[in-house]
């Protein structure tokens, strides 16, 4: 890969990657939810834990989740955030920027809203974490704009976020272990064509074994 470096074990190539990173950039953090929440209560959604994780969706465009994770480079992080169908799987939205702002969800979501072109009638959700970047009065008016309605995991309650989590865990794993990257560009161009070979042609065993965009022209 261009950039990008390969050299031993991968397991041990990539431990020393860690310990470098770590080293040298203090591990971002997301900040806290404000004290005060910016959105009216019939904007926010706090859902209890039911028995188990409903993800089944019955068509595309009616529940969204989002999240964000990070990506070291010799230039410092860079923060991936994305926003996900919950129908295919498939990543309508994505934002990298070397900074973990509003800007930085809001990106990912119009991104997801402009490409999908949903229907102003639907009936649509947007999922998240409690992390100050969704919690944020500027993300609250970019989905009172789009007429989405916001859902959030209670405090603790990370579980039905489980979707995001499982493609950054497949995004490091199958394309980011054992890689080092100097600079972000370099970064940004390897994530962006993992995200692209992940919707075109990834299988999901929960997609019977097709990838998120064969998933929804079946479906079509």
């Amino acid at each position: 890969m261009a950039g990008a470096s390969r050299s031993g074990h991968p397991r041990g190539q990539a431990a020393r990657a860690a310990t470098d990173a770590a080293a040298r950039y203090p591990r971002p953090r997301q900040a806290a939810l404000p004290r005060h929440d910016d959105r009216q209560p019939s904007q926010l959604t706090d859902r209890a834990q039911p028995a188990e994780p409903q993800f089944t969706v019955a068509a595309p465009n009616q529940a969204w989740t989002g999240d964000i994770t990070y990506i070291p480079t010799s230039e410092g992080w860079l923060f991936l955030a994305v926003v996900i169908d919950l129908f295919s799987r498939r990543v309508v939205g994505w934002s990298m920027q070397p900074e973990m702002r509003s800007s930085l969800v809001i990106d990912a979501l119009e991104m997801a809203w402009l490409r999908r072109s949903s229907d102003r009638n639907a009936t649509q959700i947007f999922h998240s974490d409690r992390g100050s970047q969704y919690a944020s009065h500027e993300f609250a008016q970019v989905l009172q704009r789009c007429g989405i309605t916001a859902s959030m995991s209670r405090k603790g309650n990370c579980w039905d976020n489980a979707p995001s989590e499982t493609l950054f865990a497949s995004l490091k794993v199958e394309r980011l272990h054992g890689q080092r990257f100097e600079t972000i560009r370099q970064a940004k161009d390897e994530t962006l064509a993992w995200l692209l070979w992940y919707n075109q042609t990834r299988m999901h065993s929960t997609l019977s074994y097709l990838s998120p965009v064969q998933f929804e022209q079946q479906w079509a």
